[in-house]
């Protein structure tokens, strides 16, 4: 065994794993901006069918990342929600934002054919936007 490999730390393992699950950094990046409900998060990421966004919500809720709130109303209303634990990958999600935003090149057909988010979602993200909370994607046009 080399001497690299013998020094990962396990906790750090851990946490790319949980972090880098398919979906789990989305839906964390989502509710960095504030509560969430179900059909908003599933709105929001593309491609994500009903039985892995459970999935990885209950994975996340488990890994006390974030919390499950169902409220008393008429129809019962459930909202995601960080917690403090999951507000601290802030930091690192950000950095492997500004790493893609500069070594992946992302595919012309999937900006052109993305469905759009209800209008809801959309406004959800204008306002991540102007509070800064996340980056707005440079265009296509800038990045040739």
């Amino acid at each position: 065994m080399s001497e690299h490999s013998a020094g990962l730390c396990p906790r750090y393992h851990q946490a790319v794993e949980l972090v880098g699950r398919r979906w789990a950094g989305a839906i964390v990046q989502i509710l960095l901006a504030g509560p969430a409900r179900y059909n908003e998060l599933r709105a929001a990421i593309p491609d994500i069918n009903d039985r892995m966004l459970a999935e990885r919500l209950r994975e996340l809720e488990a890994e006390q990342i974030l919390v499950r709130t169902v409220l008393p109303e008429a129809p019962v209303r459930v909202e995601y929600t960080l917690t403090e634990k999951g507000r601290a990958l802030e930091t690192a999600l950000t950095a492997i934002g500004r790493w893609a935003e500069r070594w992946i090149k992302a595919p012309a057909a999937a900006q052109a054919d993305a469905p759009r988010a209800p209008a809801r979602a959309r406004r959800a993200l204008a306002g991540r936007l102007a509070a800064g909370k996340m980056t707005r994607p440079k265009s296509r046009a800038n990045q040739r």
